[in-house]
């Protein structure tokens, strides 16, 4: 993204923050949104109207699967406890990440018996099983620990040393990518991997924001892309215009209104 793109993107920043000033509801509906998107892309079937009542009036979807439904309200949860971290300044660490992808499969997780002991993915063990999404095979299990020691690591160095805008950002999607390639859990990698990302954005007193559901194939797509490459920019490109729609979405109204949140959608 150009440095021009960036300068409106950072001047979008302040015209959101600024109207935000006076809707009290905001951050709680940009919540809602997050956790709609992000569940959304991972195959729940709720509509955002239906996710709104579930977490608002603790309302059932009728006629929605009970898993889906529980995905819900886990990602919801782990969202609240992801920001309140923020929010304290807690340090990045294995324990916190394993925390966060635990509550993000509290009531969906499994346990796994294998040759080589058992696990628990609603506890955030990681994985003792090689897992692959379509062709893309993920590192194997026996190289998750280091990787996610790296990853902390860099996730830390990175947070130590950015300091212009486009930095912040980058070190936040960074740390997205790179935890959704190692795919260190049985399951809800995508879920926390977006997760780790807005608790970075969070510490750095940046908005978060969501990947839409209707660009799931083109997030797919920057992905595979910067996985293919080795070069992240595709994805930090698809990621920063993610996140100017966000932005231009809230300067125009509330989160709340720009995706139904107070129309019963």
């Amino acid at each position: 993204m150009s440095t021009d793109s960036i300068s409106k993107l950072e001047k979008l920043v302040a015209g959101y923050r600024q109207a935000a000033r006076g809707q009290a509801d905001l951050k709680k509906y940009t919540c809602y949104a997050i956790t709609y998107h992000s569940t959304a892309i991972e195959g729940s079937t709720l509509t955002e109207g239906q996710v709104y009542s579930l977490l608002d009036q603790d309302i059932p979807a009728k006629n929605k699967p009970f898993a889906e439904q529980q995905m819900v309200v886990d990602h919801h949860k782990a969202l609240a406890y992801t920001l309140n971290k923020a929010t304290e300044n807690a340090p990045i660490t294995e324990l916190l990440i394993r925390e966060i992808g635990g509550m993000v499969v509290k009531n969906t997780g499994s346990i796994y018996n294998t040759a080589l002991g058992t696990f628990d993915s609603a506890r955030g063990d990681y994985r003792l099983v090689n897992v692959h999404a379509g062709a893309r095979l993920f590192p194997d299990f026996s190289k998750v620990p280091a990787l996610m020691k790296t990853l902390v690591k860099d996730m830390a160095n990175r947070q130590a040393t950015a300091k212009t805008f486009k930095e912040k950002c980058e070190a936040a999607f960074y740390a997205h990518y790179q935890f959704v390639s190692i795919h260190p859990f049985a399951d809800g990698n995508g879920r926390t991997s977006r997760l780790l990302m807005n608790y970075i954005l969070t510490l750095f007193d940046l908005p978060v924001f969501f990947v839409f559901k209707s660009s799931r194939i083109s997030y797919i797509m920057a992905l595979e892309k910067a996985r293919k490459t080795g070069n992240l920019q595709p994805f930090y490109d698809f990621m920063f215009r993610q996140y100017k729609k966000f932005l231009e979405a809230g300067v125009k109204g509330s989160v709340a209104a720009s995706t139904g949140a107070t129309k019963g959608i």
